[in-house]
């Protein structure tokens, strides 16, 4: 089977050119305002007439309010929400109701104590998201290029798909499948040249690293 990949934080048309090209199955619009890779509604709504048919377009919110998701689902064709926040398991299943679009919760994982975790939110979202939980004080809850240990799920399943993410690269995307198992995998600084810009090449070489 092979693994599915998930280019995210994608701000230009190049970028997205470029994931589509590879083969990237999903793609990821951050709408935190923090964030290098943040996109207004506006844009990510250009951006998503440009994706073909089949490949998934995901919006990536941090702890926002029915207001700001009414904004974002009434103006950008979406396949999908990811929560990246600090949102309860209550708050995802009241998203998915709300909205009724898929809703993907990312968990961030440092120690064995994170895991449990990933149980409660399996039981509501629609897929989990496994990432490198943020150091204290980081501006940003993701895409800080940092990897947890691997070994920490090595052979755990969910009852819902799951996605890998937390620093990968195309160096290093091999040995991530290989400890995890991983089927889906979401990169994002991984594949920049400079934050928030996209590398084609980068972007190229992760999707074959990910096929081989």
């Amino acid at each position: 089977m092979p693994v599915s990949v998930k280019i995210c934080g994608l701000s230009d048309k190049a970028g997205l050119e470029a994931a589509v090209a590879a083969g990237a199955r999903y793609v990821g619009f951050v709408f935190f305002p923090k964030s290098p890779r943040a996109v207004t509604v506006e844009q990510a709504a250009a951006l998503a007439l440009e994706v073909p048919m089949g490949i998934a377009k995901v919006a990536l919110v941090v702890d926002a309010d029915d207001a700001t998701l009414d904004e974002i689902v009434g103006a950008v064709p979406l396949d999908m929400l990811q929560l990246h926040g600090r949102e309860t398991p209550e708050r995802v299943a009241e998203i998915r109701a709300r909205y009724g679009l898929p809703v993907m919760k990312a968990v961030g994982v440092a120690s064995k104590a994170d895991l449990a975790a990933l149980d409660s939110y399996a039981a509501v979202a629609d897929q989990i998201l496994v990432d490198a939980k943020a150091p204290a004080g980081a501006a940003l809850p993701g895409g800080n290029g940092l990897a947890f240990d691997w070994r920490l799920i090595a052979g755990r399943r969910w009852p819902v798909p799951w996605m890998l993410a937390g620093g990968l690269t195309p160096g290093n995307l091999a040995e991530a499948i290989e400890k995890t198992g991983a089927r889906q995998v979401d990169v994002s600084s991984g594949v920049e040249s400079a934050p928030g810009a996209k590398d084609a090449a980068l972007v190229a070489a992760f999707l074959d690293a990910a096929r081989g």
